[in-house]
């Protein structure tokens, strides 16, 4: 009865490490209760948290550059990884307080919360982060002009994920 338990265990944490490859997350982590004294907890991460997040805006980026000049398309790109290290550095980044799935506006088929070269105050909403049904409103930590908007509408964030620059 141990030995098939263990391999059941096997298989499941196996099963863990699959998702988090197949969905690119960072971390992953699970409470199995067997009964009342009989539990399994297990975290399953890899290394680079921050490399997934850095790789997600670049493609974001990367196309609104390109049809500006299609022959300049392979210089635009050695520059465009350059600063694709910069966002989370910057002195104006708004980073993820958490993992979850960004919308810009509040409710489908509604305004952006902001968008590029838009004034903000301290305290207004830039976006919303879904973490477990539950809708979290990230406010602007200072007042100033959005420089940059690092997400789309839809895409997946994990914690420490530049989100937006405002200077």
């Amino acid at each position: 009865m141990t030995d098939s338990k263990h391999e059941a265990d096997v298989a499941f944490i196996k099963a863990l490490a699959e998702l988090l490859r197949e969905n690119d997350l960072t971390e992953l982590q699970v409470k199995r209760e067997y009964g009342d004294d009989d539990s399994l907890n297990v975290r399953v991460s890899r290394a680079a948290p921050v490399a997934a997040p850095v790789q997600v805006a670049v493609p974001a980026a990367a196309p609104v550059a390109a049809p500006a000049a299609a022959p300049a398309a392979a210089p635009a790109e050695a520059p465009a990884a350059a600063p694709a290290e910069d966002p989370a550095s910057h002195p104006g980044a708004v980073t993820s307080p958490m993992v979850g799935t960004v919308y810009m506006q509040p409710e489908p088929g509604a305004p952006a919360f902001i968008t590029v070269g838009a004034n903000v105050s301290e305290g207004d909403t830039l976006l919303i982060v879904e973490a477990m049904k539950t809708m979290n409103h990230i406010h602007a930590p200072k007042s100033g002009t959005v420089k940059r908007v690092l997400v789309g509408d839809g895409d997946a964030v994990e914690f420490g994920t530049p989100l937006v620059i405002i200077e």
